[in-house]
């Protein structure tokens, strides 16, 4: 039996995302990303196409040499100017019912008790629909916006996130007990204190006394989505999250990811399907080969090779952009060391360069073809181990649009695509089957774990 394959639109609050230059063409909405109404509209179509998440990417600085220039990305439009998902987010949530909402947030940005409390109510605005993309940073510039002289080393960023989601599990599992919430209007009792706690969280970096201010939502933790692809990235996914999102080249190598993630799954406890990976992928649709072949030569009229080399720009250990010819075995890098390992592995017939990241960016994970070949390439995905597809758009709205009219009735017809939203009212539900993180995930363990210890008598 055919498994659906699950479909997030990968979007970011900015006019120049992933597939630099796009925004100069006449019907590309994302130049007036400011505007709530192009989101808005935006979420309720994809609902409509059953899309199962709007996922939103972020960042929190510029990317390159923190102490060079920056012309090329405010020129650009290259993620600057950009603006906080999370506010748009809660937007969303009322204006849509079904379709989940996916955030990114970086764990130097803000506070854990403060971000887990924001995230709680969200879950709630939304009857359940949060997700939330776990990130560590990839820009100086970025780390020196929240007072850090440079970005924390990669490894040590890590150790840093695993801190954080600590933290952020205690306040979510572990602070209010079930049935805490009585709204007793007869007896004048609101809350239980005595299944409400504090969780005197001591750490390297954070103090937190707690309790947690919102009472439990319907998935207490939104469901935790990772991109990390370096080795440090692929074992905190494989402790942590629920959902991979992958940049691979090839499905082949997305297999051997999602192999080894798997496997390490089960190292630490869980099941190997417990996590779902998703492959970012964009798409050139025709109704027949020929007419696809003519529109990807169009978008090619419009790409900016200097913005995907600006968005790739990889830093030395001094903060400098290495040269786009450098080899990638010469680079030694604290950014985004999974592009380069996945570049490495892609290219076999001669010396890879930094340059090919672009490359890899711009074009090797873009399918060009009739909605019949995107499908049959669809199956060869799925039969590498992808579970979904972050659909990356070219333009806003048209790419999403386009998508759902020619490709999924397609999928729909082989059973690739789901025709209506599942059971359960939470995104987690429609892609777990269950609306709380299940109790193999290292979160549970701080269920109860709070409630003070009964003495014998």
């Amino acid at each position: 039996m055919t498994t659906p394959l699950h479909f997030n639109a990968f979007v970011m609050n900015t006019n120049s995302h992933i597939h630099h230059g796009q925004w100069r063409r006449s019907d590309a909405g994302q130049v007036d990303f400011n505007d709530v109404r192009l989101w808005i509209d935006l979420a309720q179509k994809l609902e409509a196409a059953k899309f199962d998440a709007l996922f939103f990417a972020d960042v929190t600085g510029v990317y390159g040499d923190a102490d060079a220039d920056f012309d090329v990305y405010i020129r650009e439009g290259l993620q600057i100017p950009s603006n906080d998902p999370i506010p748009l987010v809660a937007a969303l949530a009322v204006h849509t019912e079904k379709i989940g909402l996916a955030l990114t947030s970086n764990v130097a940005q803000s506070h854990p008790y403060q971000f887990a409390r924001q995230v709680s109510t969200l879950d709630h605005i939304s009857n359940g629909r949060i997700a939330w993309n776990i990130v560590t940073g990839l820009q100086d510039n970025g780390a020196r916006n929240f007072g850090f002289p440079r970005l924390t080393d990669h490894t040590e960023r890590y150790a840093w996130a695993e801190e954080y989601v600590d933290v952020t599990y205690k306040l979510w599992e572990g602070s209010w007990d079930e049935g805490a919430l009585l709204k007793d209007r007869e007896n004048g009792v609101f809350g239980d204190s005595s299944k409400i706690h504090k969780i005197n969280h001591e750490s390297e970096r954070y103090s937190v006394q707690g309790p947690h201010l919102p009472s439990p939502s319907p998935q207490r933790t939104p469901v935790l989505y990772q991109a990390g692809s370096s080795a440090s990235g692929r074992d905190f996914a494989a402790r942590n999250a629920e959902a991979v999102f992958l940049i691979s080249p090839s499905p082949e190598l997305a297999r051997q990811q999602i192999e080894a993630t798997r496997s390490r799954a089960v190292e630490f406890g869980r099941r190997g399907e417990d996590i779902k990976f998703f492959q970012g992928l964009s798409f050139v649709i025709g109704d027949t080969e020929e007419e696809a072949l003519a529109k990807a030569e169009e978008y090619e009229k419009y790409i900016s090779i200097e913005g995907y080399l600006a968005h790739s720009a990889l830093v030395d250990s001094d903060g400098r952009v290495y040269d786009p010819q450098t080899p990638l075995r010469d680079v030694d890098t604290n950014t985004a060391k999974g592009f380069g390992e996945w570049v490495s592995k892609a290219i076999t017939d001669r010396e890879p360069i930094v340059a090919d990241i672009a490359v890899l960016i711009s074009r090797s994970t873009r399918l060009v073809g009739t909605p019949e070949q995107i499908a049959d390439a669809l199956e060869i995905w799925q039969a590498a181990g992808v579970d979904g597809i972050n659909v990356i758009n070219w333009v806003i709205p048209g790419s999403f649009e386009e998508f759902a009219d020619k490709v999924l009735p397609v999928l729909r017809a082989r059973g690739l695509a789901q025709s209506e939203y599942g059971d359960g009212p939470t995104l987690r539900d429609r892609l777990f089957g269950e609306a709380r993180l299940n109790d193999r995930h290292p979160a549970a363990k701080y269920r109860g774990a709070f409630a003070p210890v009964e003495v014998g008598a």
